[in-house]
């Protein structure tokens, strides 16, 4: 069971809150100052893995003893260029897969087994709303289908910017939206098959490293799990996440299923999903969305009566499988003091997700022991 942390300073949970949810092992973090196409030195790789495996003096003091790892990293971008099979943003497409490769030995060489990615183009996630109301007082991420077929590109940026709260929102850096005309020009004419090709060029070259080096490569579905702006996105289906699969079949080749963003269309089945990519699954994402006729969605506790997400299914799954992988509770809602003074990034506080924890590993436990 992992949970992710976004860093010192960058972060409004800390290590020695997340040191007491029961369950909690691993540390999902990364660099977040990081550019797509940079390399990660060794240095700032030690350095961030030394503070989160490290109790600190104070803690020991306290009678702290329990260990956490930092063994999966949430992510590691992929550069543009990669997905369009040619220079952009001043790097070629073999420049940036030169990088990543450097990156994937220093992050093995650390003790990383686990990376995930994305291949989405231009913009990962995507809300229209941070702090939703819900009916029980607290907030939580809402996607609007109808404001999101209206709106612009670029008020959507100015959007998510407004409501980053001064922290880091992954896979809107500032950096790479102020190239956003450079990208929307770059993917003019690009189709599905285009990123298909592209897909493979990168997984060929990069999968040789991941096996060298034992760290496995998970690519996180669409968020949501379809076009967006006229963009190709080709990690939205089940039929999407089998072709992937197929692009390269190393085991070293697979998926941080997320059941959220997976669900996200109504017409998928998380718990079909599952079981049907368990052996590709290295790190996994469990939360639940509440789905409206409109195509409007919400996102909601983790319990599976609260959503259209049937949480209790896919743990069930899992724990009959004995899977052996990294799982993690995914966004969640934001509760008591985190709506009023203490304003976590969107969807990543503490109490929600620790809740969530203890409700799907009690679903594991419960499928376990029969």
């Amino acid at each position: 069971m992992g949970f992710r942390w976004y860093g010192e300073g960058n972060d409004t949970v800390t290590l020695d809150e997340i040191r007491q949810i029961p369950g909690v092992e691993t540390i999902v973090w990364s660099l977040h100052h990081k550019q797509a196409g940079e390399v990660w030195g060794e240095d700032e790789i030690a350095a961030a893995m030394s503070a989160i495996t490290q109790i600190p003096d104070a803690a020991v003091q306290r009678g702290v003893t329990k260990p956490l790892d930092a063994e999966v990293v949430e992510s590691v971008n992929v550069h543009e260029s990669i997905k369009l099979g040619r220079t952009v943003l001043g790097l070629s497409r073999d420049e940036a897969i030169e990088n990543y490769i450097t990156t994937i030995q220093h992050l093995g060489r650390a003790g990383v087994r686990v990376i995930c990615y994305n291949f989405m183009p231009v913009f990962d996630w995507l809300r229209t709303e941070m702090w939703h109301p819900l009916p029980d007082g607290s907030t939580a991420m809402f996607y609007q289908k109808a404001v999101v077929d209206q709106m612009s590109p670029r008020t959507l940026i100015d959007q998510m910017r407004a409501n980053s709260g001064g922290l880091t929102l992954p896979g809107w850096e500032p950096e790479r939206l102020a190239s956003f005309s450079e990208l929307n020009a770059a993917y003019e004419g690009v189709d599905h098959e285009d990123m298909y090709a592209n897909y493979k060029y990168f997984l060929d070259a990069v999968i040789p490293t991941c096996e060298e080096y034992d760290v496995k490569l998970g690519v996180h579905p669409d968020d949501p799990p379809f076009d967006l702006f006229g963009w190709p996105r080709v990690v939205s289906s089940k039929a999407d996440l089998a072709r992937v699969l197929s692009l390269n079949d190393s085991p070293y080749n697979g998926l941080t299923l997320c059941l959220g963003s997976f669900s996200a269309n109504p017409d998928h089945d998380a718990v079909d999903a599952v079981k049907a990519f368990m052996d590709r699954i290295h790190f996994t994402h469990v939360r639940n969305i509440k789905h409206f006729e409109n195509g409007d969605f919400v996102e909601v506790a983790h319990r599976a009566e609260e959503g259209s997400v049937d949480t209790v299914g896919i743990m069930a799954a899992y724990a009959v499988a004995g899977y052996t992988g990294y799982v993690r509770p995914d966004h969640g809602r934001h509760l008591w003091d985190e709506n009023t003074t203490r304003r976590p990034r969107p969807g990543y506080g503490l109490y929600d997700r620790a809740l969530g924890i203890q409700y799907l590993l009690g679903v594991w436990d419960a499928t376990v022991r029969g």
